[in-house]
């Protein structure tokens, strides 16, 4: 094992940015890469075993090129440079900078912020039917209805339709409150929090009236065809699979698809095949229908999450080891 060492550029303007309050993204950087770093005015020394610092060197590149084009640098944009320095993809983190797709209502920009994003966006662009599948805080639902929202204004598509499948997860509908609408509402509350923040409350409900955009549990749309309209289906792992073949025979000319699930959080009951899970078996021959998977690695809330979906997946997957050990030694 040899040490090496290597020294980096940093311009004053974007210290703070790149370094974080306290440095405390050089001392992540540190402890992730087993590298030592030292600060001496703008210039940075990056000291430890040759793979370690050229993956170092990499990660600060990337985060300096990310200031350079005025991105705020938070802990999730180090942690994802520093999953593709692993990954020997960390030059990709900058290009996912270019992909916009539009603003909130208040200017913030919604972009990709992961290489599996940009893939899922991608996807979307291409493809009339595509699938989005991925644990929770990986953007599948907020990226949709992004792309759903600037076509509608593009006018590539005439109305939006939202739809989730409306089934108790630990409450029963009847025990709820008020009419049949207000005890759905809270099952679709996600998605009127999407819309407000995308398009605003006033352009929401000004459309809402003219019919121009749905929300509506999953069982209205039975008996109707679909022209002209960006149609999302979100938890799509608590549809039945005749619920499912139902939806993705509504879809009629010049409309897109996007199909949302989490295949780790199903609500249906015990015994009760997810329409989600034997769609994807179906339909992963059809060349024109997208599959975009999302991972962990994807996960784009409080860094806390990521570790949480990827301990979760662990203790999973150690499960279903035990499993089969205990069945093999049955047989």
């Amino acid at each position: 094992m040899s040490i090496t060492e290597t020294m980096i550029d940093i311009p004053a303007e974007h210290t703070r940015n790149v370094f974080g309050q306290y440095d405390v993204y050089i001392k992540k950087i540190e402890r992730t890469l087993n590298v030592t770093v030292i600060v001496r005015d703008n210039v940075i020394k990056i000291i430890g075993e040759s793979g370690h610092v050229a993956k170092g060197k990499s990660v600060f590149l990337n985060l300096l090129e990310l200031s350079k084009r005025g991105e705020p640098i938070s802990e999730q944009s180090v942690d994802y440079a520093l999953s593709l320095s692993f990954d020997d993809k960390e030059s990709s983190i900058v290009t996912l900078n270019q992909d916009m797709i539009c603003h909130t209502v208040n200017g913030k920009p919604i972009k990709p912020k992961t290489l599996g994003q940009k893939a899922y966006v991608d996807q979307i662009r291409k493809k009339m039917i595509v699938f989005g599948i991925g644990p929770a805080g990986t953007g599948k639902t907020y990226l949709a209805m992004a792309m759903a929202i600037t076509a509608f204004k593009n006018n590539e598509v005439n109305r939006i339709i939202l739809t989730r499948p409306a089934i108790e997860a630990g409450e029963k509908l009847g025990f709820l409150p008020g009419d049949l609408q207000s005890k759905i509402d809270p099952y679709l509350r996600p998605l009127y929090d999407a819309l407000y923040e995308i398009m605003g409350a006033d352009a929401y409900l000004r459309n809402m009236e003219k019919g121009l955009i749905e929300v509506a549990p999953l069982a209205y749309m039975r008996g109707r065809t679909l022209d002209n309209s960006f149609i999302v289906l979100d938890e799509a792992q608590n549809t039945t699979p005749a619920q499912m073949k139902m939806f993705l025979t509504r879809v009629g000319f010049g409309s897109k698809v996007i199909v949302t699930g989490d295949l780790s959080q199903k609500d249906l009951p015990a015994g009760q095949s997810s329409g989600l899970d034997v769609a994807l078996k179906v339909i992963k021959n059809i060349d024109d229908i997208g599959i975009s998977m999302l991972s962990s690695k994807d996960v784009v809330r409080h860094p806390l999450v990521q570790k949480i979906v990827k301990a979760y997946d662990e203790y999973e997957q150690r499960a279903q080891r035990a499993s089969r050990l205990k069945k093999s030694k049955r047989s």
